[in-house]
């Protein structure tokens, strides 16, 4: 039914009184005219008038009124000029009778052909009404599976409603925090439009708020006595509004409203269709930023896990890692907070954005509110939107860049609370459910943490391993030098002097066989101050390793060329490493590489001794089938040193190693 008709038909007792107020005027008329006609010409173009009259009050008016019309006319043509007539009088009680059934009956005709002409418009324009609305519902529907920018659908969404509906103006709008209504996208007629606004409160009674509270779709019909920002200095009339539901939660509103009348009772149901298209819209533009999250957070895990199974030290993964969750969280500023056991932390890794600048490896209190205090009190993942602290707490640092959302998770490291990672922002809050992915990142830091504990003590073990070693060389250096090496110059000279003192004259064959015990004990005692020399060179503790590096060049069966650019004394084992590091080149050199020179190069640089040794011998070095190179490489790498060895076939031997000046501490 057109709205036009709905809102000028007369209840039905008014109509059928007025339809039979109608038949009896054409009757007095039809009566009056027939009165004074004597030509049948005359009376036929009457009857032809009444016709098309009757035509025209059906067509354009109510066939209601047109059938007791009629039948009214061809009464009175029937009474007053076919014969026998009656006479051009009131009726009497027969007639009256006659005149009223005739006239009850039309009006009953005309209302049951009124009634089924009406169910027939109405089925007509409600099958039209259906069609437009799929149309219209289908090219929304266009949109969301097109994927088009959540601004032009909006927009789309509301013109189509608006259009489809007839009504002045749809306007669609966002709740915030359960308080704010924020507008989205409006269409209207020109000059239906109410006062615009980009953010205002869900009060009162209005529609917004009705949807809101009861979760249904809301008329209001009167607004007269509401006063709101939509609708101060616009004269509504009927507002509906149908609330757009996501996933189970009330998203926002949309909203019809006319200036002129109540709007179409089916206005709520029609509204329905497009709502239910935002909400399918807006979950699969959540869906698709839940999906583009979660790469983006899988890409970030597997950049710091990469990180972490590099062996990357803790201070360079700490910045390494608040970065990749600032980016990822759209924070201001993340940080990696160490607890201290007197009630304070240290900043080990920080992150902002450019224009905030937080104090990088800083210690600050861990007091009052905010996300280290309590994740150290609960040592569970915490959100907050409070950072209240003393001065010089982390909070009040927080609280004094502006921070008005923040999130936290513990880092935990063999069972034990060791710190905390807060991402922090000023402006917009962080996304829903930032402090569960964050857990994902303390996990790889805590593995980095424990990771770099298990090198550690590693390290400390070998540099141990090493220390007692050299400890039992010098040990039994020193037991070579001061025992055996001590009886045999004493038995030689003993020999020597008094043994053959006492040989008597004339025993030549004796004399001659003491000379060679004599000699035999001379290269003994050489053989002996050699082994000793290789289990800890006295060169290299009295001249230092130029000096060491020298002797051995001196030896060595294959000519040596020197390049030593080290002027100072270095720590004890970084010598006797680069000390072993030449000698056993120089030994492989000379055994395997038929090399015609070898070149060493000592230099240092910044905070390392570099060691270079490259022969020009066949190359093919087979760095895992001795036990020579691999102790070397342990001792080099105990040290906290770089080692490797590059030997392609036809192109000689190069062996590299870089060792730290400051040696690594023994760790008890």
């Amino acid at each position: 039914m057109a709205a036009w008709e709905r809102a000028h038909r007369l209840p039905l007792g008014a109509e059928m009184a007025l339809a039979f107020a109608t038949g009896v005027g054409t009757f007095a008329l039809a009566a009056v005219v027939l009165e004074h006609i004597d030509s049948r010409v005359v009376a036929a173009v009457l009857g032809v008038v009444c016709f098309l009259a009757v035509v025209a009050t059906a067509r354009f008016v109510s066939v209601v009124y047109a059938v007791p019309a009629g039948m009214a006319g061809m009464l009175a043509f029937d009474w007053f000029y076919l014969p026998p007539t009656h006479p051009f009088a009131f009726p009497d009680t027969a007639n009256l009778v006659d005149l009223v059934v005739y006239l009850v009956v039309g009006v009953v005709l005309g209302e049951l052909a009124a009634h089924t002409a009406r169910r027939a418009r109405a089925a007509e324009w409600a099958h039209r009404e259906i069609a437009d609305e799929q149309v219209a519902l289908r090219r929304v529907a266009t949109l969301v599976a097109k994927g088009v920018p959540a601004d032009d659908f909006f927009a789309s969404v509301a013109a189509e409603a608006g259009t489809l509906l007839d009504v002045h103006g749809v306007r669609l709008a966002r709740y915030e925090n359960g308080t704010e209504l924020v507008h989205v996208a409006e269409w209207s007629l020109p000059g239906c439009a109410p006062p615009a606004y980009q953010r205002t409160e869900v009060e009162g009674t209005t529609v917004a708020a009705e949807v809101l509270r009861t979760g249904r779709a809301v008329r209001v019909d009167d607004y007269e006595d509401v006063a709101t920002p939509f609708t101060r200095g616009a004269d509504l009339k009927s507002v509906v509004g149908v609330p757009v539901v996501v996933d189970n939660r009330r998203w926002g509103v949309l909203i019809a409203w006319s200036v002129s009348g109540p709007l179409p009772p089916e206005t709520e149901v029609r509204l329905t269709g497009f709502t239910e298209l935002v909400a399918t819209a807006i979950g699969n533009a959540q869906a698709r930023v839940e999906l583009r999250s979660f790469a983006e957070e899988q890409a970030a895990l597997r950049r710091v896990a990469t990180m972490v199974a590099g062996g990357a030290a803790p201070a360079e993964t700490f910045g390494f890692v608040a970065g990749e969750v600032g980016r990822l969280l759209g924070a201001d500023v993340a940080v990696v907070f160490r607890y201290e056991p007197d009630g304070v932390g240290t900043v080990v890794g920080v992150w902002s954005v450019p224009g905030v600048d937080f104090p990088g490896t800083a210690r600050m209190r861990v007091a009052g509110g905010g996300t280290a205090a309590t994740v150290l009190a609960t040592g569970r993942p915490v959100r907050t939107e409070h950072f209240e602290g003393p001065e010089g707490s982390i909070a009040n640092c927080f609280a004094h860049l502006g921070a008005t959302s923040g999130a936290g998770a513990p880092i935990t490291v063999e069972g034990r609370l060791w710190g905390v990672m807060i991402a922090v922002s000023r402006a917009a809050p962080l996304p829903a459910g930032a402090e569960a992915r964050l857990a994902g990142f303390t996990d790889l830091v805590a593995t980095a943490l424990a990771d770099a504990d298990a090198r550690a003590a590693l390290t400390a073990s070998r540099v141990r391993i090493v220390a007692a070693a050299d400890t039992a060389r010098r040990r039994i250096e020193r037991d070579l030098h001061d025992g055996a090496q001590q009886r045999l110059v004493s038995l030689a000279l003993h020999l020597r002097g008094s043994v053959q003192q006492a040989v008597p004259p004339g025993s030549d064959d004796l004399t001659a066989q003491l000379d060679r015990v004599v000699d035999e004990l001379g290269e003994v005692l050489g053989d002996l101050r050699e082994i000793a020399r290789g289990l800890h060179p006295a060169a290299l503790a009295e001249g230092g390793l130029g000096a060491a590096v020298k002797t051995l060049a001196r030896r060595s069966a294959v000519p040596v060329r020197l390049d030593i650019r080290v002027d100072t004394r270095l720590p004890e084992p970084i010598e006797l490493a680069a000390y072993y590091t030449v000698s056993e080149a120089l030994t492989n050199t000379a055994k395997h590489a038929d090399a015609e020179v070898v070149d060493v190069e000592v230099r240092t640089d910044d905070s390392l001794l570099h060691v270079v040794v490259r022969d020009d011998g066949r190359g093919g070095a087979d760095t895992g089938g001795g036990s020579g190179l691999v102790g070397l490489k342990d001792r080099v790498e105990a040290l906290g040193g770089r080692f490797s060895v590059h030997s392609p076939p036809d192109a000689g031997t190069s062996l590299c190693v870089s060792l730290p000046l400051a040696a690594p501490h023994e760790h008890g």
